[in-house]
């Protein structure tokens, strides 16, 4: 599963794709739009949350308990104010309608969607 994906305390994990109070942070090179209760990458990927549940195209899924996310490949994330620190050491961090990465990658949203970089 892809990893870091900021969205009202959803959370897919480290730097990949997460989300965190309505924001997105994924792939550099990426846009996602969100669309109902589903985010739509131009990768090809996707993500459909369920209750605290989010289920990835790729099979992967996450369940957030609290401020924390476990995810399906053992790792977790947690969210403390607008930063998410993930288990494997990287972290994002939103100010404003931009989210930054510890690897140097930043995304944008714009209405529904969300514009990495």
């Amino acid at each position: 599963m892809k990893k870091s994906v900021f969205f009202t305390a959803l959370i897919l994990a480290s730097v990949g794709t997460a989300y965190a109070q309505g924001y997105l942070h994924g792939q550099s090179g990426t846009t996602y739009s969100n669309i109902g209760g589903t985010t739509f990458g131009s990768d090809g990927t996707s993500y459909n949350r369920i209750g605290n549940t989010t289920f990835s195209s790729d099979g992967g899924l996450s369940t957030q308990i609290g401020n924390s996310t476990f995810h399906s490949d053992g790792t977790s994330s947690t969210q403390i104010g607008n930063t998410l620190f993930n288990s494997d050491g990287s972290s994002v961090n939103r100010i404003g309608n931009t989210t930054f990465g510890s690897d140097g990658t930043t995304c944008s949203k714009i209405g529904s969607s969300t514009f990495c970089n």
